[in-house]
């Protein structure tokens, strides 16, 4: 694959990233072709090639002379998260496994410098943000995002962002259910354990990556979910 195809793809990947997570959203005007070119130390040509692709997922829309704009994505009829119990709970954590697992190997090998800051990032916040006794959800939710953008395959993302609410397992139960959780010592044992899959791709050990997500999950929902 040529190298500007390559870029192409890694800015691709990117944009929508941040469409998913929020950064921009419907009605936002995406940065210039100037921007995009100094942040991304791309060409022109790639730029517009991303941009191009992003317009024919029906991501954006390019208004001649004004921009290019994010649109509101249409709904899909895929995937569908069931009720907000610990049933549900349970079968996202079992999908999210073997998703994720994939997901964290594919990452090792293919993540980059700017996707690797992110993810420290998003654990520092998710670290601050516990210990202040805060909601960290939102980093928690950006950092399993930022593994499933590492893929470099667009289909992770999209399958990630379907699960919506489901990222977060303590999100999708009803108070009465999580009302005896230690939500806080689950929130420090949860970061021990992104510690342990954001070496492994850092090192770029795909199969250590698999390992640390997948006990992960598994611990979470043991933690949740106790017998």
């Amino acid at each position: 694959m040529p190298r500007s195809h390559s870029r192409a793809h890694d800015l691709v990947s990117s944009l929508t990233q941040q469409l998913l997570l929020g950064t921009f959203k419907p009605g936002d005007k995406l940065p210039s072709e100037n921007t995009l070119v100094r942040e991304y130390g791309v060409s022109r040509t790639v730029v517009r090639e991303a941009l191009s692709k992003l317009q024919a997922a029906g991501l954006v829309q390019a208004r001649h002379g004004i921009g290019t704009f994010v649109i509101e994505r249409q709904a899909r009829s895929g995937l569908r998260v069931g009720p907000e119990n610990a049933a549900s709970v349970r079968d996202l954590l079992e999908l999210r496994i073997g998703l994720e697992g994939q997901a964290a190997a594919l990452a090792a090998l293919r993540r980059n410098d700017r996707q690797l800051a992110q993810m420290r990032q998003a654990l520092d916040d998710y670290q601050d943000l516990a210990a202040a006794g805060d909601s960290c959800i939102e980093a928690d939710r950006r950092f399993h995002l930022l593994i499933a953008e590492a893929t470099g395959n667009l289909y992770f993302s999209e399958m990630m962002a379907q699960l919506g609410d489901g990222l977060i397992p303590r999100k999708r139960m009803a108070q009465a259910e999580r009302a005896g959780a230690n939500l806080a010592g689950h929130a420090y044992l949860a970061n021990l354990e992104h510690e342990a899959i954001l070496n492994a791709i850092r090192r770029q050990d795909p199969e250590a990556a698999r390992a640390a997500i997948c006990l992960h999950l598994s611990n979470s929902r043991d933690r949740l979910l106790p017998d």
